[in-house]
């Protein structure tokens, strides 16, 4: 997927508010570019991010506050050492520490964090529509054809390369398993309706596969 970084910035200005000072906001820009950019990502990069920006304009009129989702969504893997939990709460902290700068307010810098530490689960509360947003958005990848779900899973072990075979084979099952055990993997009812059927059926299918590991 081709990614226009002039593209991008463009969007990251249009969810900052329209009195954000110019010159922190193009510096915490190009931050968070340089970070997606980082050589040892080969999913979580700005071609990820571009998608769930595109999803998450498609679906703006289910969220309460779309622009903390589009804030959330440019932090939310803004800092992916391959640490579980804690990558989402130093993204977390991150956005809090650079979204006043760009003249963010308090409110929705906080919302921001939220939903940045929500993807850890990605399980929103009901009713919680900002994070049925940007939850869906960030899972758009589960429902791809298999061909791009094949590139998704092996983009995934690279960035984990230097974790043994069996280890991520567990991991990963575990997180896999946490996600068919799930009563619905998209809670917005357009996600839901198109993705929910195909995601959980690559889902199983790569369960099975780690279950069943090629004889080396």
């Amino acid at each position: 997927m081709l990614v226009v970084v002039a593209d991008l910035l463009t969007s990251w200005r249009q969810a900052l508010p329209a009195s954000a000072p110019a010159e922190p906001a193009a510096r915490v820009g190009a931050d968070l570019l340089r970070r997606w950019g980082e050589p040892h990502r080969h999913y979580h990069t700005t071609s990820h991010l571009s998608v769930v920006l595109g999803v998450i304009d498609e679906n703006a009129g289910h969220a309460v506050d779309p622009d903390a989702v589009r804030l959330a969504a440019w932090f939310h893997d803004a800092i992916y050492d391959g640490r579980p939990g804690s990558d989402e709460e130093r993204s977390a902290q991150l956005a809090q520490a650079l979204l006043p700068r760009c003249g963010v307010p308090p409110e929705r810098v906080a919302e921001t964090a939220r939903l940045v530490r929500l993807t850890a689960t990605h399980d929103p509360a009901p009713g919680d529509r900002d994070g049925e947003v940007l939850c869906d958005a960030d899972l758009a990848i589960l429902a791809a054809p298999p061909e791009a779900y094949a590139a998704y899973t092996a983009a995934v072990r690279a960035e984990y390369r230097h974790v043994p075979d069996e280890a991520f084979r567990q991991g990963r099952s575990r997180i896999l398993a946490r996600l068919l055990a799930m009563p619905r993997l998209y809670r917005t009812a357009t996600a839901h309706d198109l993705w929910e059927e195909r995601a959980r059926a690559n889902l199983t299918a790569e369960l099975a596969r780690l279950a069943h590991p090629p004889a080396p």
